[in-house]
């Protein structure tokens, strides 16, 4: 990335965003949320990323092991110093982005902007109360996995052996029981009968209904070949009528989930319980 923004020459017109939280080296110091690693951390990627800012500095996951007035403090500092412009979040809880922005208003310090969670049609209980949060906060809402990681673009069939090279062959293969249910397929028939009355592929349909439910700011796309990035922006064209999104509601209730991707028994793993350490 780093190369590919120097061969542009237009960084001013580019939105960086990165993560911070899992490590990058067997150094036990080099994870979490602690001060010495966001800092570490954000000094390496703007060196990979031969910049001098970040747009938005994200924590990748939560943690129970650090105070959270620690965590923003550091990120503060960080943005004080020029390095960072926007921070944010990825796979917290509700209560949890509530209580940093609690700390924040407390301490004088700035506050997370986005929030990066799992959300597709496969899995909506984001919408019980994260998402009503957010609209309430102000928070950008940056869905990760918005096909489901691939399986919503139908290469995925009932009973047939895995695409070689596919994202469940690769590194996602302990998902394939909890995600290719009879649920989730009946979801995906669902995709593709609209897909083909609207001359569009499957993916784009997935991607249409996420960027345009309630709160949602803009889905995350991870596409491999150019031919997928073409197919996924395809998708700022196409518009769902009141009728199709009906017929996704009946199969992919609202709120509910056909195959677990968002909370601690979806893909991420997450640390909701206690604080060990008050703030």
């Amino acid at each position: 990335m780093g190369a590919a923004l120097q061969r542009l020459g237009r960084r001013d017109a580019v939105v960086l965003a990165t993560k911070a939280f899992f490590p990058m080296s067997d150094d036990p110091n080099a994870t979490g949320s602690s001060r010495r690693h966001l800092i570490a951390a954000c000094e390496a990627s703007l060196r990979r990323l031969q910049t001098e800012t970040i747009d938005l500095y994200q924590l990748h996951h939560p943690t129970n092991e650090v105070p959270i007035d620690e965590t923003l403090r550091a990120l503060d500092d960080l943005i004080r110093a020029g390095k960072v412009r926007y921070i944010g979040t990825s796979t917290f809880a509700a209560w949890q982005v509530v209580e940093s922005l609690w700390v924040a208003h407390e301490y004088g310090l700035n506050r997370f902007i986005s929030e990066q969670p799992a959300y597709n049609l496969l899995d909506r209980r984001l919408e019980r109360e994260f998402i009503p949060m957010a609209q309430t906060y102000g928070l950008a809402i940056l869905p990760w996995s918005p096909t489901a990681g691939g399986f919503l673009t139908g290469k995925y069939r009932r009973g047939a052996a895995l695409p070689e090279e596919s994202r469940y062959a690769a590194f996602w293969q302990g998902g394939v029981r909890r995600v290719f249910t009879a649920a989730a397929f009946d979801v995906l028939d669902v995709v593709e009968q609209i897909a083909q009355e609207r001359a569009a592929t499957p993916a784009q349909v997935a991607l249409a209904w996420c960027m345009n439910q309630p709160g949602i700011t803009s889905p995350i796309i991870g596409p491999r070949t150019l031919d997928q990035l073409h197919d996924n922006l395809g998708a700022l064209a196409l518009s769902l009528s009141e009728d199709d999104r009906a017929r996704l509601d009946a199969v992919a209730r609202p709120g509910e989930m056909s195959a677990p991707f968002y909370g601690e028994d979806g893909f991420a793993w997450t640390a909701w319980g206690p604080h060990r350490y008050r703030w």
